[in-house]
């Protein structure tokens, strides 16, 4: 399928998605450190948390071959983040909690925005473009955990698949009202972040069905 429109300029969208892969990247690196694999292991959980939610995404909407595999630029800027983290991880390894999450939330923000962006040019549906969004912002850290053979953190986190959603919706809505692209995708990552973060820090969860 080809793009059907331009909601978002594609400089703005790839300058987005570049930024949530490296800062992806810098937490699938740190995790595989956390996890003591070596080099190649880094580099793989690095490539995979960046870039699989994308993956998937392109291939659900058509854009074959997906962007994290025909732009050079996307595994480059993962496996650069890997390079920092895997050179200098004593230093990565004395980042505070708090510093880390805002990173986390700040990737998944913009990565949710990206991934709605791109299905709407696209021509995707504005509801399906809303969950490609939640898609983009979760599937690369699903992809890690399940490398590492842990149960998904995005099912059992406080509100993370719910703030890229919501997130993801704030762009759309943006973009149906005929507000500024970069107006909208600034809503969106700013809710996604805020969510996200005000989520840990008072520990909301979604509802559980409770085993007695």
């Amino acid at each position: 399928m080809k793009p059907v429109s331009k909601p978002v300029s594609t400089t703005l969208l790839l300058s987005i998605d570049l930024f949530g892969t490296f800062v992806f990247a810098l937490q699938g690196a740190s995790t595989a450190v956390q996890h003591e694999l070596d080099l190649l292991g880094i580099m793989v959980l690095a490539f995979a948390t960046a870039l699989g939610g994308g993956i998937v995404r392109d291939v659900l909407i058509g854009a074959i071959p997906p962007n994290s595999i025909k732009d050079w630029r996307y595994p480059a800027t993962a496996f650069f983040a890997a390079a920092v983290v895997f050179l200098g991880h004593a230093y990565v390894s004395q980042i505070p909690y708090w510093p880390l999450i805002a990173l986390d939330a700040a990737g998944l923000g913009l990565f949710a925005i990206a991934g709605a962006a791109k299905a709407l040019d696209f021509g995707i549906n504005p509801f399906l473009a809303i969950l490609l969004g939640g898609v983009t912002g979760v599937g690369g850290g699903t992809i890690r955990d399940i490398l590492l053979a842990q149960v998904p953190n995005v099912l059992r986190a406080d509100i993370y698949a719910a703030a890229a959603l919501l997130g993801a919706t704030i762009l759309v809505l943006g973009i149906q009202l005929k507000l500024r692209p970069a107006l909208a995708s600034t809503l969106g990552i700013f809710t996604c972040f805020t969510l996200r973060m005000v989520a840990v820090h008072q520990h909301w969860n979604l509802p559980k069905v409770l085993n007695r």
